[in-house]
């Protein structure tokens, strides 16, 4: 029996772990980095080791490390979530060589799958249908072994997953370039830069299955999950079960998924991974030996608790009747929730970037689940993964589910860090996607920007004026003298007052000005009264409507009736921002200053980070011609490569910085001498 469980790992997993531990009366351990301090997860456990540094290798790739403090606390299990150690041979070696218990599979059956490549030819030898591929060496000759696959052929990553180290290649000119450029990435993830090529199937379904496994040779698999919709090679929206899988599919997968597991003696849970293409045919990818991001959809259909049965089964039990007899019960959609921007590039390509900052404000409304590494206050660095929460909703169908959750996260108040949840709404609720159109071309037939602009227009012109109007009732309550008189009072009416705000790239002022009520006052109409009385609003020289009734207004709420149609607007103002939440959407809101800052403007030509990161190549140099979309600095944020190419036509004047750098967002990275382009904003 486990008495005592250290969960190695960070963020929601490990609070997820925690939980179930806890529920089982279980004690936990937390092991921590110096940016997690503060983390939700430290403070769920009843106990914590500090791992002093900050990045993923010195903090929670550190396997001796990790032993050290399960030693020191007296655990006697380890349990290694998702990423980092999860699925590393040599950990699970060492746990057991320390006596530890770890809640996973057996090291050899990690080996077994830990070179992707090895891994598919024991598949392939166990019946299971593969895709050609071969592993790059340095003695590959690339040209040669991506002909005999044929292109597009992908990069990709012999250890490790979540879409790190993977690039897909349409000809020989980019191969080398991007096997470098996938190593690096690979390196930096998973501590092992080995990559490999493979058969790239253009736009196919990615399904999985999950599998579970016990000490006494039973592997079962428990239905497939649909994982089609992705962001650079990482899941975004999963559900299961698959709107593609019909009962005789179901059957042959979940066989395939089986037998891939009896091979290599598979115990705890598991994932087997397959493309599926547009005739039915299905090839394996991987056996993920570990808990996968999106078990809960699983969780949801089924009615068990995954990490209760990983436990159970490093306890020596076997599989039970709930497991063996487990069936798919209504619809389950889980959707990721990022720290990122998604923003259109230069080239007119919709790009991710990963977002950094305080989270002042975290809730998610309804009667979902939510698998949360945050709370209010939390501080999202740039060292780990993006994902702040895991957001899943069960439906008795698939269309009740999708809309329950296309609700909650559109009535989420997420304030102070950029995240995609416009994007995650928009693909909910998106026909093609209600239809179970679901394939991984899906973001490519679908402008991820235009998804996400919900709350753009009118909705986002409504949030501005009643950003504006809880600002004038603030100032309004914080007055220092004359604090009972009414907004904007003047014996003789006046001008309107304004108020500037950016939203994107857009910058809209809004005008207000009170109408008079019977006593010749400027104020807002009470709640209930007549409606004679009322406000001019303005957004961008248009009225907000032909009827505009304030019925009240705090530093914190604002009801406004536009037009007969009344609307309840929550705002969090912080630090020169309004965070707008209502009935029609969610906007962020940076208060323009009435006196702008000349120092704020960067001279033309600059290249500015778009996040904070790490440089890693620079690959210009002072006096070199460079011509506009060039790459001329590579950054590294979240264990992400992004690349920053030159504004225009020039010749680079000067490189700010080098290689190993650590830079913020819109810090000045270069400058391109005579590139036509104005003074940019940093």
């Amino acid at each position: 029996m486990i008495t005592k469980l250290l969960v190695a790992n960070r963020g929601e997993i490990a609070s997820r772990v925690m939980r179930t531990a806890h529920r089982l009366g279980i004690s936990t351990v937390a092991v921590y980095s110096d940016p997690d301090a503060d983390a939700p997860f430290v403070t769920l456990a009843d106990e914590s080791v500090r791992l002093p540094g900050a990045t993923p290798a010195e903090t929670y790739l550190r396997a001796e490390k990790v032993i050290a403090a399960a030693r020191a606390t007296g655990a006697d299990a380890v349990h290694p979530g998702y990423g980092f150690l999860s699925e590393n041979e040599a950990f699970a070696r060492d746990c057991a060589a320390a006596g530890l218990t770890f809640v996973g599979p057996s090291p050899e059956a990690i080996a077994s799958m830990g070179s992707k490549l090895e891994a598919k030819a024991l598949m392939e030898a166990a019946g299971v249908p593969v895709l050609t591929g071969a592993t790059v060496t340095d003695d590959t000759d690339l040209s040669a072994v991506a002909a005999g696959i044929g292109f597009p052929v992908l990069v990709k990553a012999a250890f490790g997953g979540g879409g790190r180290g993977m690039r897909v290649v349409a000809s020989d000119a980019e191969l080398r370039d991007a096997v470098d450029g996938a190593r690096r990435e690979a390196a930096s993830a998973f501590g092992d830069g080995t990559v490999f090529l493979e058969r790239f199937v253009v736009d196919p379904r990615h399904v999985e299955v999950q599998i579970l496994g016990d000490t006494k040779g039973t592997v079962v698999h428990l239905y497939e999950r649909e994982c089609s919709i992705q962001r650079r090679y990482q899941k975004i929206v999963e559900e299961s079960p698959s709107p593609a899988v019909d009962e005789p599919l179901r059957q042959e997968l979940g066989a395939a998924a089986v037998a891939a597991g009896k091979a290599i003696g598979y115990t705890g849970a598991g994932t087997v991974e397959f493309v599926l293409g547009q005739d039915g045919a299905f090839f394996f990818l991987e056996v993920n030996t570990r808990l996968q991001v999106e078990h809960p959809v699983t969780e949801l259909v089924t009615g068990l608790d995954l990490v209760e049965q990983q436990i159970r089964v490093a306890e020596g039990e076997p599989l039970g009747e709930d497991v063996t007899g487990a069936r798919i019960d209504g619809h389950a959609i889980e959707v990721r929730l990022y720290a990122e921007s998604v923003a259109r590039g230069d080239d007119g390509v919709a790009t991710y970037l990963p977002a950094t900052g305080t989270l002042h404000r975290f809730d998610v409304p309804g009667d979902i689940r939510v698998d949360s590494g945050v709370v209010d206050g939390s501080v999202v660095s740039p060292h780990y993964d993006p994902m702040l929460a895991k957001v899943i909703a069960h439906g008795r169908t698939r269309a009740e589910a999708a809309r329950a959750l296309a609700r909650a996260l559109a009535g989420a108040a997420l304030h102070g860090v950029t995240t995609n949840r416009d994007l995650l709404v928009g693909i909910l609720r998106e026909p093609e996607f209600l239809a179970g159109g679901t394939d991984t071309g899906y973001l490519v037939r679908h402008d991820p920007v235009a998804l996400g602009s919900g709350t753009l227009g009118a909705g986002g012109v409504r949030h501005a004026a009643a950003a504006a109007l809880a600002t004038q009732a603030g100032n309004r309550a914080s007055a220092r003298v004359l604090g009972g008189m009414p907004s904007g009072f003047r014996n003789v009416g006046g001008s309107p007052q304004r108020i500037s705000y950016t939203l994107g790239d857009r910058e809209i002022e809004v005008t207000y000005r009170f109408r008079r009520d019977a006593h010749g006052a400027a104020r807002p109409r009470a709640a209930g009264a007549p409606s004679t009385g009322g406000l001019d609003v303005a957004v961008d020289g248009e009225p907000l409507g032909e009827t505009v009734v304030l019925l009240s207004a705090t530093p914190e709420n604002v009801v406004l009736e536009v037009d007969g149609v009344r609307r309840a607007y929550a705002v969090h103002r912080r630090a020169g921002w309004s965070y707008v939440d209502g009935p029609d959407g969610s906007v962020a809101l940076a208060q323009v200053p009435r006196f702008a800052d000349p120092n704020a403007v960067a001279q033309a030509g600059s290249l500015l980070a778009p996040m904070p990161g790490t440089v890693v190549r620079v690959l210009g140099g002072t006096g070199e011609n460079v011509t506009a979309g060039q790459p001329l600095v590579v950054l590294e944020a979240m264990k992400m490569e992004h690349t920053v190419v030159a504004p225009g036509d020039g010749v680079l004047g000067e490189v700010r910085v080098g290689a190993g750098d650590q830079v913020d967002t819109g810090q000045v990275l270069a400058v391109v001498e005579n590139a036509e382009q104005e003074p940019v904003q940093p």
